[in-house]
């Protein structure tokens, strides 16, 4: 699958989805910080999944109608126990990803989410 890993879901994911042979750009490689709203807009440019930590970006899909080709939200916890998360919703979610869906994790809860793209 193709990622765009924001800033806030960090290095550490990002090269474990690289060492899984995921395709994956880093939003750290840009500077400065391109905002919310442009680094949704690179991840539909570029046909990636956005993997955030950030809020925001469900307010832009949501309410605003933003266009997008999915969208993983994890909680912030550590790097080690976001992997695990996030091996697991490959596992469990990945169709979901590559289709376009919103997927949230919160607590031991996981939300997959359609939009309108």
């Amino acid at each position: 699958m193709r990622f765009l890993v924001d800033r806030c879901a960090g290095a550490t994911l990002a090269r474990w989805l690289r060492e899984k042979g995921h395709d994956v750009r880093e939003a750290r490689e840009h500077s400065p910080d391109p905002g919310d709203e442009e680094l949704l807009a690179e991840a539909l440019a570029e046909r990636r999944v956005l993997v955030t930590l950030d809020k925001d970006f469900g307010a832009l899909v949501f309410a605003q109608g933003a266009s997008h080709c999915g969208l993983v939200r994890l909680p912030d916890v550590p790097a080690a126990q976001r992997i695990e998360l996030f091996e697991r919703l490959l596992a469990a979610h990945e169709k979901d990803m590559s289709e376009g869906a919103v997927v949230t994790v919160r607590g031991d809860r996981v939300r997959v989410s359609r939009s309108r793209q």
